[in-house]
């Protein structure tokens, strides 16, 4: 949670947690659900004039969704979550779809034409006024990717001209994120659109923790499915990764593990596999399962049972270490290598 750019104040954390665990307790609450009620009040307190609130799990039913947006957009639509939204990107969509409020802009950034129609049908069900297709009303061009960003040109809804754009988030993907989110911005009214060189500035210097973040050899992506897989494996290739690149891989359980090491397959040389110690008991995933999978495929892989053991295991074996295959591993890494997500 970030005010002006900053964390929130630890101090104001433990005072949540304090005040409000008897309660959380009472009513069953999910830590998802205690912690954005906590971001909420946090948002309160300091007077937030904007907020940008991401779903954690679909749309519809997501503890987010009490929130009565001026603008709600969905970026784009992967098979996840299959147990609680479906197992179609049609049921996905219209999960998603149900951040969608009557009156309240829409902005859908779904390349694909066929979700986008069922986003932009659901939008108008919902009574969604406008409804922005990101694919027809913006266009990009001439995306370049290397080791320091992405370069790319825009047209802007309304420009004639267009500008010429460069985030230090790394991936095609996120020109498109670029261009969604300008869309949001210009959606929300004449009190939030921004001008072309403020959209510079800002995309200039904006940062993502856990996507594609790199520190030294390292490089932290929080992909964990194998939507997400593939597109980190595009990336990887984008930037000519010093090989051999070594994957520290740990997964939850209910995820498509097969699916997210074939998509890593192409562009790793040696998967080291292990269990994350912040994971749930309910979810953990089998390493040993996994291991007898990557090695059937034809793939280098070993399981270090051990997580600190398999942190520097992957050091030994690779000049690139990714790690990769949720939150929990993620986060677990930087905790032990003293990486702070929002250091760059």
């Amino acid at each position: 949670m970030l005010i002006d750019g900053t964390p929130v104040d630890p101090e104001a954390i433990v005072e949540f947690i304090e005040r409000w665990t008897p309660a959380i307790e009472k009513i069953g609450a999910t830590f998802f659900e205690a912690t954005t009620a906590m971001a909420f009040d946090l948002f309160a307190q300091a007077g937030v004039q904007a907020a940008v609130v991401e779903t954690g799990l679909g749309g519809r039913l997501d503890a987010t969704n009490v929130v009565v947006p001026r603008v709600a957009g969905v970026t784009m639509i992967g098979i996840d979550h299959t147990d609680l939204l479906g197992g179609t990107l049609e049921g996905i969509a219209r999960e998603k779809a149900g951040i969608f409020k009557r009156g309240a802009a829409a902005v859908i950034g779904e390349p694909d034409p066929g979700i986008a129609g069922w986003l932009g049908e659901h939008a108008l069900a919902a009574g969604s006024a406008p409804v922005v297709q990101v694919a027809t009303t913006m266009a990009i061009r001439e995306i370049t990717v290397d080791a320091h960003g992405t370069h790319f040109r825009c047209v802007r809804a309304g420009d004639s001209e267009p500008i010429s754009l460069r985030t230090p988030l790394i991936g095609r993907h996120q020109a498109a994120n670029a261009a969604t989110a300008i869309a949001m911005l210009d959606a929300g009214g004449a009190s939030y659109s921004v001008s072309n060189e403020r959209v510079k500035e800002a995309l200039a210097r904006v940062s993502l923790a856990g996507r594609f973040q790199r520190h030294g050899r390292f490089i932290f992506d929080v992909a964990h499915n194998p939507a997400g897989a593939e597109v980190l494996a595009t990336t990887l290739r984008s930037v000519s990764a010093p090989s051999p690149v070594t994957a520290l891989v740990t997964v939850l359980a209910d995820k498509d593990w097969r699916g997210m090491l074939a998509a890593l397959a192409p562009v790793v040389d040696h998967f080291v596999l292990s269990v994350a110690p912040t994971a749930p008991a309910s979810r953990l995933w089998d390493p040993a399962e996994a291991l007898a999978h990557a090695r059937a495929a034809g793939w280098s892989a070993e399981l270090v049972p051990d997580f600190d053991a398999a942190i520097a295991r992957a050091g030994e074996t690779g000049k690139t270490i990714l790690i990769t295959g949720s939150f929990h591993t993620v986060g677990d890494v930087m905790a032990r290598l003293q990486v702070t997500p929002h250091g760059g």
